[in-house]
């Protein structure tokens, strides 16, 4: 499995995991908080397609960790097969653990940054350790999946069904998600150009797993306490902004936060033109740097309020660092 770091100027770092974690080199001191960074989406990576995003808060003070999961980017495994949710959860928090049980980052209080299915691992990461985050950046996440994208009610029972036996056959019919969730078109053709991204029919157990994940994310907003931040365009033809209404609505936290983006696709910080990705950014670090004192963060859910914004909308560049090695 894969890590990608982000240190204070910005520099983007890689490690193989393998064992015990050390990092050869510039530690991330005098940071602000620390982010585990949950890569959008499904057949995404954090590497390439999240490099701006990296960078941004790494700029801006924060220390920024992400992997890539098992099958995904620069990771081993059958491309894009997602076995169980549950398992890659765990990956998640078993290795974060260990990055922020480390010295150096222990006193730092501990952030979700999620993207789209990100937003729902960063959610169920949340729900199994309840009390060991300070907040949650969310942005388009995949808690209902939009009626544009979703396959016929009818195919997927059967889908369903057949599962079991053909479990990483890539043959589920959907729509070029490419097409739906990226609306500038040079960032478009980039992102196409990334090796690193799956771009291939889903996996059929991978399409069932997302699917059972949002009907149970669905079902289960209420769960959420800690602090977040959502975030989401109107304009979402991928993952349905309702439910990240519904979720705003129906969590318990005592601070929570939403922002509505008139006009905007799913790719809030990847696919939108350069002047909206800047209103996205400054949006989430305005928000994270109201979050970053002693106060707020010892106590863990913060001040009780909350509050609802629709925002007015008013060159990415890809690195090939490695092949992208393919698994059938």
């Amino acid at each position: 499995m894969y890590l990608c770091y982000f240190d204070l100027q910005g520099r983007r770092n890689f490690l193989q995991l393998s064992g015990h974690i050390r990092f050869p080199s510039r530690r991330l001191f005098n940071c602000k908080l620390i982010f585990q960074l949950l890569h959008a989406g499904y057949g995404m990576e954090c590497g390439v397609f999240m490099k701006g995003t990296g960078i941004k808060l790494a700029e801006s003070g924060y220390a920024v960790f992400g992997i890539d999961y098992e099958g995904h980017g620069r990771s081993e495994g059958r491309r894009c097969y997602i076995k169980s949710f549950p398992d890659l959860v765990n990956d998640s928090i078993s290795f974060f653990k260990s990055v922020r049980e480390q010295e150096e980052y222990k006193h730092l209080p501990r952030f979700l940054y999620g993207e789209s299915m990100g937003g729902a691992v960063a959610l169920l990461v949340h729900r199994k350790e309840p009390r060991d985050w300070n907040g949650a950046v969310l942005l388009a996440p995949m808690c209902k999946i939009a009626e544009e994208s979703k396959v016929h009610p009818l195919l997927q029972g059967f889908l369903i069904k057949i599962c079991s036996a053909f479990p990483t056959w890539k043959i589920v019919p959907t729509k070029d998600i490419i097409e739906l969730a990226f609306k500038d078109p040079r960032k478009r053709r980039e992102i196409r150009q990334n090796p690193f991204i799956y771009q291939d029919r889903p996996r059929l157990k991978t399409a069932v797993e997302i699917l059972l994940l949002t009907w149970d994310l669905e079902q289960r907003l209420d769960e959420v306490t800690l602090p977040f931040l959502v975030l989401h365009g109107e304009a979402d033809k991928v993952t349905d902004p309702s439910v990240s209404k519904a979720l705003f609505n129906s969590a318990l936290s005592f601070d929570k936060d939403m922002k509505l983006y008139p006009g905007m696709w799913h790719g809030l910080t990847t696919g939108e033109p350069d002047d909206n990705v800047q209103l996205v950014y400054g949006d989430i670090i305005e928000w994270l740097d109201k979050r970053t004192n002693t106060t707020f963060v010892e106590g863990n859910a913060g001040l009780p309020t909350q509050s609802s914004v629709e925002t007015k909308i008013p060159k990415q560049h890809i690195e090939m660092d490695i092949p992208c090695l393919q698994y059938c």
